[in-house]
């Protein structure tokens, strides 16, 4: 049923779902509760204290959550949608011989852009499976094309990302999501620490690959989006602070050229079960984790 109504919404034209996301995420803010305080702490954290400013956060979130049935099921024609500038970071990492790691932060529509890198060859993503076990199936017909394959967020999924790097194909991920006890370090995130994944360096150094940020900016009035690059600089840093210190700085600069459409409202700043504490305790007092 779920994925007859997600089929249904995939029909409906972008820029009524993405006027219609806007209003469902300016109600959602407007009620009180953790997601508007998380959502006005991060984005105070950063240094964006006005409430117009978290106000239009949630209606691009809100946006960002109707995108996703016409971006899943509808693949081609949002394709059609997309436009990029940077092209030619991604055509020169090619040029290389080397395969590609593309890190996505929860930026703007980030299930667009895997789809938009599938133009330059397939690639291999991680994802956590849904809480809501209802929502699998359809997480399943829609990550899985001929040229994206979905792999969990597990030791096979490490091991499948190796073997694709290794065959000079790409691989992408959150850079952003909190990693497991043993696979991050505490690195500064707009001036807080942050428990930071480490696989990102770790593949590099096995691999020898080039790692690319990338983000789809939502346009205006629906007419699609719009996908960034940045690629790090080389060679990385060998200590694993440095590798996720560089990476969170460059995933800052990405973030800032359209941060209101940048999910606030994650919890980035929480603490894994088993992961050591923070260095220090930097929490605003009104945030709640």
């Amino acid at each position: 049923m779920l994925l007859t109504l997600f089929r249904l919404l995939a029909w409906l034209p972008l820029p009524v779902l993405h006027g219609v996301g806007r209003i469902g995420g300016r109600i959602a803010y407007a009620w009180p509760g953790k997601y508007r305080r998380r959502l006005r702490a991060n984005a105070i954290q950063a240094g964006y204290p006005q409430a117009s400013f978290a106000r239009r956060a949630a209606a691009q979130a809100g946006a960002m959550v109707m995108e996703m049935p016409k971006v899943w099921l509808r693949n081609e024609q949002s394709l059609e949608k997309v436009v990029s500038s940077d092209n030619a970071v991604v055509e020169a990492a090619l040029a290389e011989g080397r395969g590609i790691l593309y890190l996505t932060p929860h930026l703007g529509c980030f299930e667009i852009t895997a789809r938009y890198l599938t133009r330059h060859g397939p690639i291999t993503v991680m994802f956590r499976p849904p809480r809501k076990a209802v929502l699998a199936p359809v997480m399943d017909a829609a990550r899985n094309t001929s040229a994206l394959r979905a792999v969990p967020a597990t030791m096979q999924g490490v091991r499948e990302f190796v073997r694709a790097l290794k065959r000079g194909e790409a691989v992408g991920m959150l850079p952003d999501q909190a990693p497991g006890q043993g696979d991050g370090v505490w690195a500064p995130f707009f001036g807080r620490p942050a428990y930071t994944m480490t696989l990102p360096g770790k593949l590099a150094a096995q691999t020898g690959v080039a790692i690319i940020l990338t983000a789809g900016e939502r346009l205006p009035l629906g007419r699609g989006w719009r996908v960034h690059y940045l690629r790090l600089p080389e060679p990385l840093p060998t200590d694993p602070l440095a590798q996720a210190t560089l990476i969170n700085q460059t995933m800052e600069a990405l973030i800032r050229r359209f941060p209101t459409q940048y999910l606030w409202s994650y919890n980035r700043y929480k603490t894994p079960a088993g992961a050591p504490p923070p260095p220090a305790d930097t929490r605003p007092t009104h945030e709640i984790q």
